[in-house]
């Protein structure tokens, strides 16, 4: 598409002045980097040449090349840092955990190769830089090239197995395995997809160098700090480019639990979100009044439909500036958050980074007098053109910056907003060519060490999101924060969730969700969902029911949409669609018990809720390319319909036994079988073994999928208050099957008091001929049993 195709494209959907700022700041950015970005680099890759000295550190070790510096450091047994220089540090915005113990490590030094052991890793340095992990074993997890530099760039190659697949580099519109796709490169540069993304698009908006590996010998993390614009590539290496900084990485072997367990040890645990979080969000580019939001609300009262929160997008701003609400369109926002609440219902606001330029703009005017925003290698402050008109961008690598932000949310948060997304913070701009972004010469304080957009692009969203965080933990300390957040980098799973962005409304879009979601919670990043339907374009009734359906059983159940497409509410496809979307959404709410479980289980383990079918079955090739079915926790084998007509599927299963959830139908694992799905159902399994709670009218509803032969099951039930920071409480179960004996046995730990008004229990694939609870008989009573809190309850099965 030539200049004159792309001006006249942006002529149509926006305004003259609009398009007047994006050629001036298109025009501007090229001069800019014209003129300040340094030369492309002429000088040869560089390989560490021939290794000159060695010596045994603390926890590893450090090695002398002729053209570089190796350090070698475990954190853990498992868990080693490389450290390739010359190059720039990174600032450490990504890295929590700091207080690992030492770990007893053995050095030998041949004559071709330094040799540094754990009890768990081995590494072995050749003397031309090139490295192998091995596991005790002496199984070879991993190979690498000898790393090559050209003046500030670092370029780094692993060699692949011929069957290893690789999953990760955060939000990805691509299959699960990314290496499905030889020829493609994946950039690490955040990028506002501009409206909708397909399958052929990259990068997208959260970007993060980690991935996961897995072969036949094993499987490994390997996460690169380094916020640089980079490249990434998986052919019979796995390449790994950056245009600055030191080559630093981190490495550890296991299983992918173990894997995620490590990451987060190193990156930060997800913080645990408020309870309401988990239940359904509502929203559009179009809820811009009161009047607006509050028929949206009756409608969901009037049709029995739960929801748990009303997102407004920019249209609800006052002439689209940051921290403001339309005062004409929400005229009594307290009142009316007020109203919400007793609803149980939670408004969220937009807040973009963009500051308008504006001396009557009171936000512009600290920004200014404060010097917290980017500025140009000359000194002049950085101005760009977004929705308000042309902004100044804080720079959140500076710690006033981010001080100086956190302070305007609580505005807004005395007007009773309850949360915020944070949207167009890659930072995403508007131009008519090139990079939609800050110039990469833009300057950057990078906690006082000073940089370039080149380095702090990627870093931008995290450290927006750190600074809310902070803002809602400060002005609300009784209150969890709820942030979702478009970008980030490593590390944003301590301060935010996110969405899977501007999706096409398409069954391809559909297909897409899953990959991307399994994708991203492959690189840490636990709490993420699409926006129902797709962003732009109207779904037919099928397309939407079939995504709203797979959507359930996702962490974030949101649907959101552009405001040029029909309102998109479960009431607006017809009497059918309504009573399938109802059924669905009371489902989610009965399992948020578990949902929440979860959310305690990644505060703890670093597991992300939505998990891959090899999660628990590394070994099992068969699913390893599996990216249309995903597991939600160890219970639930989700398997959703992404093609249109479709009344049935195929279903691969991992090891073990599978009940059917609607008809408790048992299957038995390592198999392929066929479920039917007509409109109202999507193929939903349960692993046998499971516990799986749900609630309904103040009772707690254990379900029991009986193992089908003898053995011995663990699940756990966190509950608390649903915010703040309070009181506490774990239940574990223990379930046991014998014989004809089913046991399930109850601990629990922690203060907060049991929650619920009784419980109820459903016992599944066995018949009950007596039950005794705590040594007592009781009647039984149709298919469940009515009883308060016990030690110990025994079935008489067959």
């Amino acid at each position: 598409m030539n200049l004159y195709q792309q001006i006249a494209l942006n002529l149509r959907p926006i305004k003259l002045k609009r398009f007047l700022g994006s050629l001036y700041y298109s025009r501007l950015r090229d001069r800019v980097e014209r003129r300040f970005s340094p030369p492309q680099p002429q000088d040869d890759l560089v390989a560490p040449g021939n290794l000159l000295t060695s010596e045994p550190v603390n926890n590893g070790a450090k090695l002398k090349f002729e053209q570089a510096e190796l350090e070698i450091s475990f954190l853990t047994p498992d868990f080693v840092r490389i450290d390739w220089k010359p190059g720039t540090l990174p600032v450490a915005y990504a890295i929590a955990g700091d207080d690992w113990e030492d770990v007893q490590t053995s050095f030998e030094n041949n004559s071709d190769k330094v040799i540094i052991s754990s009890s768990n890793l081995k590494v072995k340095i050749a003397s031309d830089g090139s490295l192998e992990f091995a596991n005790p074993d002496g199984k070879i997890i991993r190979q690498e090239l000898p790393p090559q530099r050209q003046n500030e760039a670092w370029k780094h190659q692993g060699q692949l197995y011929s069957e290893e697949h690789i999953y990760g580099l955060g939000e990805r519109a691509a299959s699960l395995n990314l290496r499905a796709q030889p020829e493609r490169s994946y950039k690490m540069w955040h990028y506002d997809a501009g409206g909708i993304y397909t399958s052929e698009t990259d990068p997208l908006y959260l970007c993060i160098p980690v991935y996961l590996g897995l072969h036949q010998q094993g499987s490994y993390l390997i996460f690169y700090e380094n916020s640089y614009l980079g490249y990434f590539t998986f052919n019979e290496e796995a390449t790994a480019y950056f245009e600055g900084g030191a080559l630093r990485y981190y490495f550890t072997i296991g299983e992918p639990p173990q894997l995620l367990t490590r990451y987060a040890q190193l990156t930060g645990y997800p913080v645990l979100p408020p309870r309401w979080a988990f239940g359904y969000h509502q929203s559009r580019w179009g809820y811009e009044t009161e009047a607006k939001v509050r028929e949206v609300v009756a409608g969901f009262e009037t049709h029995n439909l739960p929801v748990s929160a009303i997102h407004l997008d920019i249209d609800c701003k006052d002439q689209f500036r940051s921290f403001t609400i339309d005062p004409d369109r929400f005229p009594q926002l307290s009142d009316f958050n007020r109203e919400l609440a007793a609803k149980n219902v939670k408004l969220i606001a937009i807040v973009n980074p963009g500051v308008k330029k504006d001396d009557n703009n009171q936000l512009y005017r600290e920004g200014i007098a404060q010097d917290v925003f980017c500025k140009l290698p000359d000194g002049t402050i950085l101005h760009a053109p977004v929705w308000p008109g042309m902004c100044a961008f804080p720079d959140f690598t500076n710690p006033l910056a981010r001080h100086w932000w956190s302070r305007q949310y609580e505005y807004l948060l005395d007007l009773g907003v309850s949360g915020f997304w944070h949207d167009m913070n890659e930072p995403g701009v508007f131009t008519l060519w090139g990079d939609a972004t800050l110039p990469t010469p833009t300057q950057h304080f990078l906690e006082g060490r000073g940089g370039t957009h080149l380095e702090a692009h990627n870093l931008y969203g995290l450290m927006q999101a750190k600074a809310g965080y902070e803002a809602l933990r400060e002005y609300c300390p009784n209150q969890r924060p709820f942030i979702v957040s478009r970008s980030g980098w490593a590390g944003l799973q301590c301060y935010a969730w996110t969405w899977t962005g501007d999706v096409e409304t398409s069954w391809s879009g559909l297909r897409l969700t899953v990959p991307t979601v399994l994708g991203m919670s492959l690189s840490g990043i636990p709490y993420a969902g699409p926006d129902i339907g797709g962003f732009k374009g109207n779904p037919t009734p099928e397309l939407y029911l079939r995504w709203f359906q797979m959507a359930a059983f996702l962490p974030f159940f949101r649907t959101h949409s552009a405001n040029n497409v029909k309102p998109r509410t479960p009431w607006g496809y017809g009497e059918e669609i309504l009573e399938i979307t109802r059924k669905y959404l009371h489902l989610r709410y009965r399992l948020i018990p578990y949902f929440y479980t979860l959310a305690w289980e990644a505060t703890e383990k670093g597991y992300p809720p939505v998990r891959p079918l090899f999660w628990h079955h590394s070994s099992d090739e068969r699913l390893w390319d599996v990216e249309d079915e995903f597991f939600v926790g160890d219970a639930l084998l989700v398997c959703p319909i992404v093609e249109e007509g479709v009344r049935d599927r195929q279903v691969i299963l991992p090891a073990g036994d599978y009940y059917n959830f609607w008809d408790d139908t048992v299957f038995a694992g390592n198999s392929t079988i066929k479920l039917e799905a007509p409109w109202e159902i999507i193929p939903l399994l349960v692993k046998a073994g499971s516990i799986l709670p749900m609630e309904a009218e103040e009772k707690l509803i254990l379900h029991l999928y009986s193992p089908v032969g003898e053995e011995t099951s663990f699940a756990n039930l966190y509950s608390d208050a649903g915010d703040g920071y309070k009181e506490w409480r774990l239940d574990n179960f223990e379930m046991r099957r014998y014989a004809d004996i089913l046991e399930l046995v109850w601990e629990q730990t922690g203060d907060y008091p049991f929650g619920y008004q009784s419980l109820q229990i459903y016992v599944h694939g066995l018949n009950v001929e007596g039950a005794w609870i705590d040594e007592k008989e009781v009647k039984i009573e149709g298919d469940f049993w009515e009883c308060q809190p016990f030690e110990k309850i025994k079935f008489k099965v067959n």
